[in-house]
C-alpha cells in the first residue's frame, strides 16, 4: 500500500493535508487544500504547520478557510483494501488428518513428514 504523503518540514512525521505554494510575482504564499499529486515547486504540509505558516515582510499568506481534510484513499489504497479483505475472507487449508485427530482428542502416533506425532501420557 502506498504511504500517505507526508508534511515537507524538516523532521514532521505528520501526514500532509495541504499544500504550500509561492507566487513569486505577486509575492504571496497560497495555503490551500492538498493537491492531488505531489508538484515541484510546492510543499505539502500537516495542519499545524499549514495553520502557522508564516510569511517573510512584505509578502502576503492566503489561506483556506475552512478544514483541511485528510486525503480520500487513492486506487492503489483501494486496491489493497479489497485484497486484504479477500484475503481474510478465503476458507482456511485443509488440515492435515494427524493434526485433526490431535485436535479432536482422539490419541494415536503418527508421522508427518519430518515430524512424528506422540500422544501424551496420562
Amino acid at each position: 500500500m502506498r504511504s500517505p504523503r507526508r508534511c515537507s518540514r524538516n523532521g514532521c512525521p505528520r501526514q500532509a493535508v495541504a499544500t504550500l505554494t509561492y507566487v513569486y510575482n505577486e509575492s504571496t504564499a497560497v495555503v490551500g487544500p492538498l493537491a492531488a499529486f505531489a508538484e515541484p515547486h510546492t510543499y505539502d504540509l500537516c495542519e499545524p504547520h499549514a495553520r502557522s505558516l508564516t510569511a517573510p515582510r512584505g509578502w502576503e499568506v492566503v489561506r483556506h478557510e475552512g478544514e483541511f481534510e485528510p486525503p480520500p484513499p487513492t486506487t492503489d489504497d483501494l486496491v489493497a483494501l479489497a485484497e486484504a479483505v479477500r484475503e481474510a475472507a478465503r476458507p482456511a487449508p485443509p488440515r492435515p488428518a494427524e493434526l485433526e485427530a490431535e485436535i479432536n482428542g482422539e490419541q494415536h502416533t503418527g508421522r508427518r513428514g519430518h515430524l512424528r506425532v506422540i500422544p501424551p501420557h496420562h
